[in-house]
């Protein structure tokens, strides 16, 4: 497996062995040691499954008290996937990192906690797979407003579909900071 680390400490572009023939593919989407020695030593204790159209936009999402760690891979189709650094005393605050992720060439993202995650659907449809450190929880998540001028992703499409839910998200300079992922860094 190869990992290729991003300006974000804590943020990580991970391309797992692929053994592919004309019959189609295997991968170990999640192995713990490998992922250990990679640097990578949170427990997942939960997987998740999202289905989204052509031209939708996701996020930005966080849980605030209790932050997750996530491995998200594409399972079909191709996004754009965002990450924004929300960890106040990180030296990389308020940026954002993106990467084009698909089921060709399949690549993962890691995202230590802390991080708003978000990513638009570039195929006519996407199934992504994350493993997440924690629990989810409805009442502990917050949202940052997707187009923050403030923070500046170059988002690859106009005019995104956007759930009203995402649509209504703040500017992360309207969130105060005790809403933002509580770390202990």
């Amino acid at each position: 497996m190869r990992i290729e680390r991003t300006a974000l400490d804590g943020l990580l572009v991970i391309e797992p062995k692929c053994f592919g023939d004309e019959r189609g593919f295997f991968l170990e989407s999640y192995q713990r040691g490998r992922y250990c020695d990679a640097g990578i030593s949170e427990e997942f204790v939960q997987d998740n499954h999202s289905r989204s159209a052509g031209g939708v936009l996701r996020g930005m999402h966080f849980q605030v008290r209790r932050p997750q760690a996530q491995i998200v891979t594409v399972m079909r189709g191709r996004i754009f996937d965002v990450a924004v650094d929300l960890r106040q005393n990180s030296k990389t605050f308020k940026q954002w990192f993106g990467v084009e992720l698909s089921d060709k060439g399949p690549r993962q993202i890691y995202m230590a906690p802390g991080f708003a995650h978000g990513f638009c659907v570039l195929s006519d449809g996407a199934d992504l797979h994350y493993k997440v450190s924690r629990f989810y929880d409805h009442g502990d998540e917050g949202g940052l407003l997707w187009n923050d001028p403030d923070i500046g992703i170059k988002w690859p499409m106009k005019d995104p579909v956007v759930a009203a839910r995402d649509a209504a998200f703040p500017l992360l300079r309207n969130i105060d900071s005790a809403a933002l992922p509580h770390m202990e860094m």
